[in-house]
């Protein structure tokens, strides 16, 4: 089963934890397990259009993933990161 590292701003929607195991084969099947578990994440993670939220990327193991978003596959053990932007100046 995946593991999803959730970003530190989200962790009051999951009980302060760090990481959390869910089942899916894509992103948007994680996301939706996650919402499940912790209701309001979809809202945080997604936009209304159902696209992953332009301030978050996601990263499958060590690949971050900007095309395919929430369509992109996920393997059996993959670690997944939702990675909130960076701004700076």
């Amino acid at each position: 089963m995946p593991t999803v590292h959730v970003p530190l701003p989200l962790r009051s929607l999951t009980n302060q934890q760090a990481k959390v195991e869910v089942a899916g084969e894509t992103v948007r099947e994680l996301v939706d397990s996650l919402e499940r578990r912790y209701p309001g994440i979809r809202d945080r993670l997604c936009s209304r259009d159902g696209h992953l939220r332009p301030g978050f990327a996601v990263a499958i193991g060590s690949r971050i993933s900007s095309d395919r978003g929430l369509l992109e596959q996920v393997p059996a053990n993959a670690e997944v990161h939702f990675l909130p932007a960076v701004a700076g100046g």
